[in-house]
């Protein structure tokens, strides 16, 4: 197409002719094009990439429903139910939900990450060998031995890259582990972890226990509605060969990227339209631009019509100065995308799946690429064609004689103009709406108080995995040492041991108060954790009725447990419990379900699962007194939280408290050494990231909007040189040219902040889920985001108001 060339060479001489136009224009393109190509890589990553795994779209993951729960969690008589299924699923695996965390111990005691799996994980995620092996099926029995796989970056980092490693041991735990094999380095695993070991589940168990993760590949062939149905009938089979079993429970899977995803879908899509609000208020001021140019270059194109040019070429011409225009922004605005993408990594909650370790796994791939090209060329089109159509109509004869005001388009240009700007601010108030809702909303979850104090209080996390600790003896007596050690340096005011923290406790358990009908269906649950004495006063937690958990309380004394405000209120109403008895995990399995506990106090209310949550039942039960069978289930699966409150600032102590656990836990080293006030800051990241992204947004908007309603003023005001001088001439003063002009373009504003008042109802009913203690349609937000908009426009049209009345009518109406 030879056209094409030529009129790509004549758009790139014209353009080099206007670089100041051309340099503002490419500038706003890539703002708008960069801040989305940004939020765009993050959503391709987490939602849109597929998983990296062979026949990622066939891989499910199980859960549970029943009554009152539902979840992804499954226990190992429900494994081997799932297992049984061969007619719909080709391999199944259990993986543990998240690495508790190893102790590699010997020279250089480090945690690193590990997970428990059965034999066909690595199958089933097709987990690349790059040298040895993985478990075999006897390996994955009970008494298979202590057998473990690297992942291929420990092997580089600690073993130094020996190829001679296969077939040695390492100390996990002062603990000899043959190494099989070392995986490849392109595998990501699901979760993230450093080793493997083998969960060597018995062949028949009645453990009910739900602490781990099951998941399958769907045979070719199979639909997940098959599926579905299948499970259905094989959890009425689990039912009648568990009678003692929650009668509700019922099955249910769905694709493994989905549960990874889980709750960042809703997020991030929200945040991606947010962003394509911006990139239209950049189009509506480029488009703006564009029709200021086409007035100017009025003559050119009527001389080009003259000589014979069509009304299409014309159209043609211009738009492929757009589309120029918009790809030399899109280019920019993919550099400007990828170290936005790093900016965002560094503010992006931890809990944001599938980015990697450091956004390890975020690139900018072939989507990323497609999705700039697209929406570069869209760019080019929504903000190209309505002034390319507008200049093509051009009034030969008004034209040539450099007539304006007879040309038939300065009349539309100023209404287009004009509907340009108001555009622009009705979706910049959508957005400072959006963006003053969230920042209610997280103001809203720090003044919530946690139930507990955070100051000076440090936080340690130790594996206590290995046959040390498969006994409750083994962590009572850690966590006694550990203590004793504590409490006796200098600067400490209080140490204690605890499985989970105030702000999260992940585990449930059902219970069943004694004297009470045992109801199979309806059995109560809570959130359960074990503590040594002094945690309630590490966190200053009062004691509102009864006892605090003491030394006394050991494993041979009678067994007791404290309960929090909301489960004394929800299960025992107007009654006092303190005395009352609960049976702790009923039909959980051998060894599980022998726990019966006196309750002896009510302690205050924490928000265990975050400050934008109510607080939910959580019973408290001493180290000392949970179940051996319990124990060796849970150390596995969860680290041991030393919890010291300082008498100075934490920090200062991190290497002394770190020095006491090491000697007293035998070489165990700590990690994720944390302030309770740092914990507490990650329990609020996801809504932080939100609120700072939607008001950089806002930001950026209110910015464009400005220049976008400066722009036409100052424009205006030259183009009425002559009117103003004529008015100041027949007695208008200068401060009524100033009105004029002032009111002028605050009337655009304000039928813009109309129009979005109307629409951003339609945005924060999205919202809503996102929101705390603030209602979508919050009165502050409604009020403040108009105001803030009025004098943003107000400083925009100050200074052509200004040139306005600062005219020479003298001199203005000899030029004319």
């Amino acid at each position: 197409m030879p056209w094409l060339a030529s009129d790509v060479k004549h758009s790139l001489r014209t353009l080099f002719r206007a670089p100041a136009f051309a340099i503002a224009v490419i500038a706003t393109l890539a703002l708008g094009i960069g801040m989305n190509t940004a939020i765009f890589t993050v959503v391709n990553t987490v939602l849109l990439k597929p998983l990296s795994y062979p026949n990622a779209d066939r891989i499910v993951q199980f859960g549970q429903r029943s009554v009152t729960i539902a979840s992804f969690r499954s226990n190992v008589p429900e494994f081997h139910t799932f297992q049984r299924q061969t007619n719909v699923f080709q391999e199944v695996a259990a993986y543990d939900m998240s690495g508790p965390g190893f102790n590699l111990t010997g020279e250089r005691p480090e945690q690193v990450r590990g997970i428990h799996v059965t034999e066909g994980y690595f199958r089933l995620f097709g987990a690349p060998v790059m040298r040895g092996r993985t478990f075999t099926q006897q390996e994955d029995l009970p008494n298979g031995g202590k057998a473990v796989v690297l992942s291929y970056g420990l092997w580089q980092r600690r073993f130094g890259s020996d190829p001679a490693i296969v077939g040695k041991s390492l100390q996990l735990g002062n603990e000899p582990y043959t190494i099989l094999g070392i995986l490849g380095k392109d595998f990501v695993p699901q979760p993230q972890a450093d080793i493997w070991l083998p969960f060597q589940f018995p062949q028949v168990s009645n453990d009910f226990n739900s602490y781990f993760r099951v998941a399958a590949l769907l045979r070719p062939g199979v639909t997940l509605a098959q599926a579905k149905a299948q499970l259905k009938l094989a959890a009425a089979e689990f039912r009648r060969e568990y009678p003692d079993t929650n009668q509700r429970l019922e099955f249910h899977i769905e694709p493994l990227r989905d549960s990874i995803v889980g709750d960042s879908r809703k997020s991030l899509t929200t945040l991606l339209a947010a962003v394509g609000l911006v990139l239209l208020i950049a189009c509506s001021n480029v488009a703006n631009l564009l029709l200021v140019r086409a007035t100017a270059r009025r003559r050119e194109i009527a001389v080009r019509c003259a000589l014979g040019a069509g009304g299409m070429h014309i159209v043609r011409q211009l738009l492929i100065e757009s589309v120029l225009l918009s790809l030399a922004g899109g280019v920019l605005g993919l550099a400007l995308g990828f170290a936005g993408v790093r900016g965002l990594l560094t503010i992006s909650p931890a809990d944001l799946p599938r980015i990697g370790e450091n956004g390890s796994q975020v690139a900018i791939d072939w989507r990323v690429l497609v999705f700039t090209l697209v929406i570069s060329l869209i760019t080019a089109v929504l903000f190209g064609l309505f002034p390319a159509l507008v200049a093509s109509r051009t009034d030969l004869n008004a034209a040539l004689k450099d007539d304006p005001n007879r040309s038939g388009t300065g009349l539309r240009q100023g209404k287009t103009r004009s509907l340009l700007v108001i555009l622009e601010f009705s979706l910049a108030l959508v957005l400072v709406i959006g963006s003053t809702l969230l920042i209610r909303t997280l103001r809203a979850l720090h003044t919530v108080k946690p139930g507990f104090d955070a100051q000076n209080t440090l936080t340690l996390e130790m594996s206590v995995t290995g046959d040390r600790f498969e006994t409750t003896a083994g962590v009572a007596e850690l966590s006694r040492n550990g203590r004793e050690r504590l409490n006796s340096m200098p600067g400490v005011e209080i140490a204690a041991a605890a499985f989970w923290l105030p702000n999260y406790v992940g585990d449930a358990l059902p219970f069943q108060i004694l004297g009470q009908p045992l109801d199979r269906d309806h059995q109560y649950a809570s959130s359960w954790m074990s503590i040594s004495p002094g945690y309630l006063s590490v966190f200053r937690i009062p004691v509102l009725r009864g006892r605090d958990i003491t030394e006394n309380d050991t494993a041979s004394s009678p067994h007791v447990a404290l309960i929090n405000q909301t489960m004394a209120n929800r299960y025992w109403h107007n009654q006092d419990p303190v005395g009352q008895k609960v049976d702790v995990s009923r039909g959980l399995g051998p060894g599980l379900n022998e726990s019966t506990y006196t309750v002896v106090g009510v302690v205050g209310d924490t928000h265990t699962n975050g400050p934008g949550r109510p607080p939910e039942p959580v019973l408290l039960v001493p180290i000392t007194q949970v179940t051996d069978a319990y124990t060796a289930s849970y150390s596995n699966v969860q680290p041991l939280f030393w919890v010291v409150r300082t008498r100075t600032e934490p920090q200062n102590l991190i290497t002394a408290v770190t020095e006491q656990l090491r000697i007293a836990s035998g070489g165990f080293p700590v990690g994720h050494v944390q302030t309770m006030e740092e914990v507490m800051l990650g329990s609020t990241a996801r809504d932080r990231f939100n609120m700072l992204l939607l008001t950089s947004f806002a930001g950026v908007a209110l910015i464009l909007a400005a220049v976008g309603i400066f722009g036409v003023l100052a424009y205006s005001v030259a183009q009425r040189n002559q009117e103003m001088a004529i008015r100041m001439a027949l007695g208008a003063d200068r401060p009524a040219i100033r009105r004029l002009v002032i009111w002028s373009g605050m009337r655009l504003a304000l039928i813009g902040i109309t129009v979005g008042l109307a629409a951003a109802p339609f945005l924060t009913r999205f919202m809503e889920s996102f929101l705390f203690a603030v209602r979508p349609w919050d009165p502050v937000a409604f009020l403040f985001a108009p105001v803030v908009l009025i004098i943003v426009a107000l400083v925009a049209v100050w200074a052509p108001g200004m040139r306005a009345c600062s005219i020479d009518p003298l001199r203005a109406i000899r030029t004319e």
